[in-house]
């Protein structure tokens, strides 16, 4: 088969050229795969996502994917690390100085709320994940040490209230929060399913805002009944 020579040359020149790029960033070119791999598994998934389109998106190529990262399902499961890593850090950035165990609790649950409105791919990553049972996480411990801190701010917020005679005693924290994520989580996960079905989008304007009312009281109702 005939090849052109000057074409093969070009590829070479601009394969190594991209290689010693790569090498000289080693944080840059990591990043920059975490980013365009967090875009292709939100839209495709684990199954459906290419390594090629991630590494194209991420300017390099694929042989330096593998490098950084070992494989696809690898990737995937440090796309999921990072991901609920950044929600932990959202939630622990709060300071809570100064405020009442109710204003306390109210203020988490809205910042968990706000963050999955404004992150949508921590819920595909999450949803996609679940439909393969959690396999790829089960083989990391960073995602539940991620979650440690947050759980531990809960129980404190919550012993400050039982303290204070305002929140009801022995309420599980790790129930209380997949209660809390659960309000937040649906109306982002099925917001498109609602919309149809409904004609309503509850994740933006009043409907939003209603919805976060009714929660808010929902939780404090149940919390505050001694």
């Amino acid at each position: 088969m005939w090849t052109n020579p000057e074409l093969s040359a070009h590829s070479l020149i601009i394969g190594y050229m991209t290689d010693l790029k790569t090498k000289r960033d080693p944080l840059g070119t990591r990043r920059r795969i975490l980013e365009a791999a967090t875009e292709e598994f939100t839209r495709a998934g684990l199954s459906g996502a290419r390594v090629d389109q991630i590494a194209k998106k991420a300017l390099t190529n694929e042989r330096m994917l593998y490098y950084y990262f070992g494989s696809k399902e690898q990737l995937f499961t440090t796309v999921l690390e990072v991901a609920f890593a950044a929600f932990s850090d959202a939630e622990l950035a709060i300071s809570f100085d100064g405020d009442t165990p109710v204003e306390a609790m109210t203020r988490l649950m809205h910042s968990i709320w706000d963050f999955y409105r404004e992150h949508p791919e921590l819920l595909r990553l999450v949803n996609n994940e679940n439909l393969h049972e959690a396999r790829y996480l089960k083989k990391s411990m960073a995602v539940r040490a991620s979650m440690q801190p947050i759980l531990l701010r809960l129980k404190e917020i919550l012993a400050q209230g039982e303290l204070a005679g305002v929140f009801r005693s022995q309420v599980e924290p790790e129930l209380l929060f997949i209660t809390i994520s659960a309000l937040g989580y649906y109306v982002v996960s099925n917001r498109y399913t609602i919309e149809t079905s409904m004609g309503l989008d509850f994740t933006l304007g009043e409907e939003c805002d209603a919805t976060v009312r009714m929660h808010t009281e929902m939780m404090l109702a149940y919390l505050t009944r001694l």
